[in-house]
């Protein structure tokens, strides 16, 4: 995952400590690839402890360049239970200048079919989750004048896309909460933006893939094709590439960028 330094943005993340959610797998992995490389102290947070435990490993096995001092960790919760998430944050050191929000979409479907239960299980895990780390973790960064808050949402929020009902709400809810955080704490030198990530090569766009293949009797192949023709670029994302967006928002040099969205979806979202 580690890239070559040539690669290297050189965005002086060191000394940094990140929290990344959602951090096993796809652009969160990524993130924190990118952040570790970035020269940041990195915790990863998800709900698989043997994913965790491997993506650490990892981590320590690759070659870019590292600090004496720099570090990784993880932190185990699952997003589906608030008030476990807020007891292991109450046992950790909350020290951390960045946090990236980055949890699983939910399930496909219309909207008029979803049940009650969708809605609930989705605001828990995407907006309560998300806000019971902000409120844990905002006193320190005040503390240093430095914070970064990511969110990554998804382009949603600016042109709902067909049969993700419940995902088009929850992330305009994300999308506002996030803004309106951002009006509240930017004159402590917390930045809070949204990074919304078009069509991507993870787990999540596989399954939307294979629920879209099956509902339409189309092989995945052509479902896959059409959708990647829907965007300029005629391609899927890469997870790295959102993350580029992602870090580069969690460093200094994004110092007044504060409450915007970013799409980075090969230019599909059709409006601004």
């Amino acid at each position: 995952m580690g890239r070559a330094r040539d690669g290297l943005m050189n965005l002086q993340l060191k000394n940094k400590n990140a929290l990344v959610c959602g951090s096993t797998q796809g652009i969160g992995k990524a993130t924190a690839f990118l952040l570790a490389e970035e020269g940041a102290n990195v915790t990863l947070i998800a709900r698989n402890e043997e994913k965790l435990q491997a993506v650490l490993a990892e981590l320590n096995a690759c070659q870019f360049e590292r600090s004496r001092e720099q570090r990784y960790s993880y932190l185990v919760a699952d997003f589906s239970n608030p008030i476990e998430l807020k007891k292991v944050l109450e046992n950790a050191d909350l020290h951390f200048h960045i946090l990236v929000n980055n949890t699983g979409g939910p399930a496909g479907g219309p909207i008029f079919d979803a049940k009650i239960e969708e809605f609930e299980s989705a605001f828990t895990q995407h907006l309560k989750c998300n806000h019971i780390l902000v409120q844990a973790l905002v006193p320190f960064m005040k503390t240093q004048c430095f914070g970064r808050i990511i969110n990554v949402i998804s382009t949603s929020v600016k042109q709902p896309l067909d049969g993700l009902g419940v995902s088009n709400t929850i992330r305009g809810a994300v999308a506002n909460w996030s803004k309106t955080l951002a009006n509240e704490l930017g004159e402590f030198g917390i930045t809070v933006n949204n990074v919304l990530p078009g069509a991507t090569q993870t787990e999540r766009l596989n399954q939307i893939l294979n629920n879209k293949a099956e509902k339409t009797g189309k092989s995945f192949d052509k479902v896959a094709q059409a959708m990647k023709n829907s965007a300029p670029a005629k391609r899927f994302a890469k997870p790295q590439e959102v993350a580029n967006a992602i870090v580069f928002l969690a460093s200094e040099k994004a110092s007044f960028i504060n409450g915007i969205n970013v799409p980075v979806d090969g230019g599909r979202t059709k409006s601004l």
